[in-house]
């Protein structure tokens, strides 16, 4: 057994999220943790909402309505969304709790005094309108690297460097359009500089990266430039320094609280757990936790955060760099085994765009569809290493073609003969297996390599592949043995064989198929008589801050019980029912009335 942190990416707590979001960070993260959990490793998945900033800030004033009040209603509806999908979060929070200010605070001063976090006088931009600082990310221009005419004030999202807001060709606040006016102000700047070499040694060790990953991440090595590490800003952790504590205009900047979040939540996980050193377990470089793995989960539009700028982060906290220093009360913290980066989803053809209504949020789908059916679109359509279009055509060919009639007609089709000839799972016939029977459940067993190795590995199209050629060889099989065929007494025994290996190939696809489908694997677990849970779902608790702040919900879950990644032999005798379809069979008009509702 390892431990293993599964870090998701934050959902910023502006609005609801659409499935493009959840086809970054929230699927294939539970794919994994379900799998490692399942294989015997002990996972510590953590996320939760991300709620400083100034989008919040000029969404709340948008809607007349504090930045708490706002953060309050969305954090609720985002939890309520990723717990009907089955995201098996050990805790998913928030960064508004004052264990995360602590949090935040902690890794801030530790690097300040190793020198990492320098003061600078800088331009800041302001809106000569409303006096009001604009964020980086609300500025956008022409990049004067490639001349990309949408580059935003932090970052180029065409050519990936990082950029200030004055350096813009022709800047306009996409708040109002008006250009904005630069004006001296002081900050910090984390001196990512200082901490190029050692970033570059990490980056040299790793192994297994998806390679657009990697040589992305090494890329920005090259022109690395110290990054502002605060703002002028009303809503956010306040800097903790003499002189800064109790300023009202300056704030840590959103990017570096966020990212600290993964290790707040894991903090915050283990002083609930009763346990509140836990969580060294999956940080401590020096401690029990050294041969811990860490993987983050997200888009590829956040890879330098997680690759570079978070790495720096830790690397400097714990004394490494060109300054050296010591480490912080947290000790040594471990960085990142791998940066798991997905690519965008489109919606037919066109950038998902909540302004444009070019979008279907994880509310509505759930309330039309079964969230299985997006786990499965995502897992064996999404976009683990190119940009995929979601289209409604797809999704309906899918869930009818593959999950209706591939899997749950196997698991129909199985459960129901074996029901109505035996009322139980049948015996093996003494006169032992044929030659067919033994292929089928081979490969069946060698699934189980096979697919765990490439859910390790992240490869879940592949996996999910894998699992689903099970799944596509034991209908194969039920159309050569016939076993409907067989109506005489004499044949009994046969067709019983044939019922229990097809029966026990469909308990070995289920396990193979649960880190994917966890909701359907319940119900295929109890159709072949099984009792008890097998495949652990997450559940909303509403908790009180650990220091004394406001209530909120959480999403975590008992994840120590459930199926085991290995085949469990049937036992023969097991009483059978006449199954319930597994999966709703899509009519065809839906995709013109998802059309016509994108058209509105």
């Amino acid at each position: 057994m390892s431990h293993v942190l599964a870090a998701v990416a934050w959902p910023y707590a502006n609005g609801p999220r659409h499935i493009g979001h959840v086809s970054g960070f929230g699927v294939p993260s539970d794919v994994f943790s379900r799998y490692m959990r399942m294989a015997g490793h002990d996972v510590l998945m953590v996320s939760g909402t991300d709620e400083h900033g100034t989008p919040i800030q000029v969404q709340a004033d948008a809607d007349g309505v504090t930045p708490r009040e706002l953060a309050d209603r969305y954090n609720r509806v985002i939890v309520e969304d990723l717990h009907g999908l089955g995201l098996s979060y050990d805790l998913f929070t928030r960064t508004t709790t004052r264990n995360h200010y602590a949090v935040v605070q902690e890794l801030f001063e530790g690097m300040y005094h190793n020198g990492y976090i320098v003061p600078k006088t800088t331009m800041g931009a302001i809106s000569p309108s409303t006096g009001r600082t604009l964020p980086d990310r609300y500025i956008e221009g022409t990049c004067p690297i490639c001349g990309y005419d949408s580059a935003r004030g932090d970052q180029c999202d065409n050519c990936g460097n990082q950029l200030d807001p004055i350096d813009l060709i022709d800047p306009k606040s996409r708040i109002n359009g008006e250009t904005p006016k630069f004006v001296e102000t002081e900050h910090f700047f984390l001196d990512l500089p200082a901490l190029a070499d050692v970033l570059r040694q990490w980056l040299d060790t790793r192994e297994g990266w998806r390679p657009n990953v990697l040589r992305f991440s090494k890329n920005l090595l090259d022109d690395l430039q110290p990054r502002a590490i605060t703002r002028d800003l009303e809503w956010g952790v306040p800097i903790p320094l003499d002189g800064w504590r109790e300023r009202p205009d300056k704030r840590i900047y959103v990017w570096f609280d966020a990212v600290i979040g993964y290790l707040s939540a894991s903090i915050e996980w283990a002083r609930r757990s009763g346990d509140p050193e836990a969580w060294r377990r999956w940080w401590s470089t020096d401690g029990e936790g050294k041969d811990a793995r860490a993987y983050y989960f997200m888009g590829k539009d956040n890879i330098v955060f997680h690759s570079v700028i978070w790495p720096a982060l830790l690397s400097g906290y714990s004394g490494a760099g060109s300054r050296d220093g010591e480490p912080g009360r947290l000790g040594r913290l471990n960085l990142p085994t791998e940066v798991v980066s997905s690519e965008y989803l489109t919606m037919e053809g066109k950038k998902f765009s909540s302004s444009r209504r070019v979008v279907i949020y994880v509310r509505d789908f759930l309330e039309r569809y079964d969230a299985d059916a997006l786990r499965y679109f995502i897992a064996a359509a999404g976009p683990e290493s190119n940009d995929t279009d979601f289209t409604w055509a797809e999704f309906l060919r899918r869930n009818n073609d593959e999950l209706v009639a591939g899997w749950g007609n196997l698991v129909n089709r199985s459960v129901s003969m074996a029901a109505k000839n035996f009322g139980a799972i049948p015996p093996v016939d003494p006169a032992g297996l044929t030659e067919a029977d033994e292929a089928l459940l081979a490969v069946a067993r060698a699934g189980f390599a096979a697919v765990g190795d490439l859910i390790a590995r992240h490869r879940q199209k592949q996996a999910i592949g894998e699992a689903m050629r099970v799944v596509a060889e034991a209908n194969r099989y039920l159309s050569e043995q016939a076993p409907w065929k067989l109506k005489g007494e004499d044949d009994k025994p046969r067709m019983g064989t044939i019922l229990h290996v097809a029966l026990q190939v469909v308990s070995d696809a289920n396990t193979l198929l649960t880190p994917f489908l966890p909701h359907s694997a319940q119900k295929v677990h109890e159709l072949l008589g099984g009792t008890g849970v097998h495949a652990p779902m997450p559940v909303i608790e509403e908790v009180e801050d650990l220091d004394g702040g406001p209530a909120y919900p959480v999403l975590t879950g008992d994840y120590t019980v459930g199926a085991r990644w290995e085949s469990v032999p049937l036992q023969a005798g097991r009483s059978l029912a006449a199954p319930k379809p597994v999966f709703r069979k899509l009519d065809p008009s839906i995709v013109d009335e998802e059309l016509a509702r994108l058209a509105d």
